[in-house]
């Protein structure tokens, strides 16, 4: 039978949506009704964008902007990082997420915890309201930042981050080295800057928004802490050497990358985030 892609349809999607429902229950709703999957996709994804591109005209949104982009189009097992083969383990389209297996070493991984071990101090985050960074209770890590360049490893790194997601080095913040230990956590939030906050036109003088976030996993807990993103009910387990890269073409939840990093249970967490900007990061 034929299946029709009607108003009505539509409406409703947009109504799923807007109620906060993930992209993954509202396929299953429409399956268990009798749509046909691939019918039902392409309904949810073009109701979707054009309803995004309908906010964005009438200004309930902000413009879209290029964002970094590995090359998954073709399904691929592996992709080439310069230096070394990176497995493709999960791939997501809305929001875009990629897993990526082994894109560290264990080595890499040790010598990256070495370096930063005497450098650690209590995690600040940047203040929107000033421009400036602050202790925030959300986020009760321990951590520090290499400077882009800073080291023949952190070079290393930075070109093979480069090369995956297809986007300039230079566009890239000083990788942030984290150590979570049991009961800390860093609570679900948006890495972008928000446009309403005063201080964030400061913060973009440094080359833009951002628009992209790798996080690397130097240190695997017992258990917990893993990297979870509650708008599409999905959580990306903290497996050294692996990685998740998530992007977000526009500063507004309607990118669903509300992310945080789940408490530590058992064990000791280290992770390696690399934030990308839209420009030159100075």
């Amino acid at each position: 039978m034929d299946q029709q892609i009607t108003p009505e349809l539509r409406q409703w999607i947009v109504e799923q949506a807007q109620a906060g429902h993930s992209a993954e229950s509202v396929l299953q709703s429409m399956k268990a009704s009798g749509w046909d999957e691939d019918v039902a996709i392409d309904a949810m994804e073009t109701t979707l964008r054009g309803h995004l591109a309908a906010q964005t005209a009438a200004g309930a949104l902000p413009p879209a902007v290029p964002v970094p982009e590995p090359d998954v189009d073709d399904s691929p097992l592996y992709l080439d990082g310069g230096d070394r083969q990176v497995a493709v383990l999960t791939v997501m389209a809305a929001p875009r997420v990629v897993v990526f297996g082994g894109l560290l070493s264990d080595e890499e991984c040790d010598a990256l915890i070495e370096a930063a071990r005497p450098r650690m101090s209590r995690s600040l985050t940047v203040a929107t309201r000033t421009g400036g960074e602050e202790v925030n209770a959300d986020r009760t890590s321990q951590g520090m930042f290499f400077q882009r360049g800073e080291n023949a490893l952190v070079a290393r790194i930075e070109a093979r981050i480069a090369r995956l997601v297809n986007w300039p080095a230079e566009n890239g913040e000083g990788l942030q080295i984290l150590q979570y230990v049991p009961g800390t956590e860093y609570k679900p939030h948006y890495d972008y800057f928000d446009p309403k906050e005063p201080g964030t036109p400061t913060i973009l003088r440094r080359g833009g928004q951002r628009v992209g976030t790798l996080v690397m996993y130097l240190r695997e807990p017992e258990k917990g802490g893993g990297t979870i993103f509650p708008d599409v009910h999905l959580e990306v387990a903290p497996k050294r050497g692996n990685a998740v890269f998530f992007s977000y073409e526009r500063a507004h939840p309607s990118t669903r990358t509300l992310h945080g990093g789940a408490p530590v249970i058992a064990g000791e967490k280290w992770i390696a985030t690399k934030w990308l900007r839209e420009g030159e990061f100075k």
